[in-house]
């Protein structure tokens, strides 16, 4: 099996300016500096071509799964994580890699100009070595890239659902949108919150800007209600309009235990005159 030669890393080793020079240059021209510092760029690239050398001192051969390519990969995480998080995309963060190839390419072949045979031996090596490294920055890459569009998401998604204090002991949470299990998860656990920080009495949840009532949305609301009551607070569902009043009797969905009203301020009305009871009872 073909392996790197002495003479090879001996090349690299003592052409290490030579190549951060080409290499910056490939970089700069491919677009693949965008939104990145050209210190950190050229810490990164003296970083990276350093653990390379060293890798391949050590032996450590193309596998880049071995122990010997162990914080190379780790600096690759890095990378893809920096990378995702100034907006570039995977294509240029594999660019990284990929730019380094040409200036190796070109130093072997003045180096081995005269054993073409072994030439093509040590160009396959490197070019698979930097084809790994390749590789696993864009599965890094996507990894990362997925983490903040998850966390994008659930920010947003927090942001969709407000809890407001409309009234001492009066809590709303006003929906919008299709209301499924993950957002009924979300839901429940920021008004419980809420309601707990507050200590607020009445729960309002306004289903105004619901687009459809069905059976798996009646079970989320049920369950949502259910846990408010089991805090010791009340809860009322505001913005039942006419369409999904009949979708509900359409559907048999038994909302018996729920108190509802048309519209937001009817709710509050009911709100503010069941705590006005409560106080003239402890009155």
């Amino acid at each position: 099996m073909a392996a790197l030669q002495n003479s090879t890393l001996e090349a690299i080793g003592s052409n290490q300016a030579q190549l951060l020079s080409e290499w910056h240059a490939s970089l700069e021209a491919n677009g693949a500096t965008r939104n990145i510092r050209e210190q950190d760029l050229r810490q990164e690239t003296r970083e990276f071509l350093q653990l390379v050398v060293d890798g391949l001192r050590n032996e450590s051969g193309t596998n880049i799964a071995a122990e010997g390519w162990e914080e190379t990969r780790r600096f690759l995480e890095k990378l893809s994580a920096s990378r995702a998080q100034v907006g570039q995309e995977s294509h240029q963060t594999a660019f990284f890699i990929f730019a380094l190839k040409g200036p190796l390419f070109n130093l072997l072949q003045t180096h081995y100009r005269e054993q073409p045979a072994l030439l093509a031996e040590q160009l396959w090596e490197i070019s698979s070595l930097f084809d790994a490294f390749g590789l696993h920055t864009i599965r890094t890459y996507q990894k990362n890239r997925e983490a903040v569009i998850k966390r994008q998401q659930e920010e947003l998604l927090e942001l969709s659902t407000p809890v407001v204090k409309l009234w001492e002991g009066v809590l709303a949470l006003p929906l919008i949108g299709t209301l499924d299990s993950h957002r009924s998860q979300t839901v429940m656990e920021s008004l419980l919150q809420r309601i707990v920080d507050t200590g607020s009495e009445i729960a309002i949840i306004d289903i105004t800007g619901v687009p459809t009532v069905d059976t798996l949305v009646a079970q989320h609301l049920l369950k949502t209600v259910t846990a408010i009551r089991l805090m010791g607070a009340d809860c009322i569902i505001s913005g039942v309009r006419p369409q999904i009043a009949q979708t509900i009797v359409h559907l048999g969905l038994d909302l018996g235990t729920l108190t509802t009203k048309s519209n937001l301020a009817d709710a509050l009305k009911l709100a503010l005159a069941r705590l006005g009871t409560a106080a003239g009872e402890r009155g």
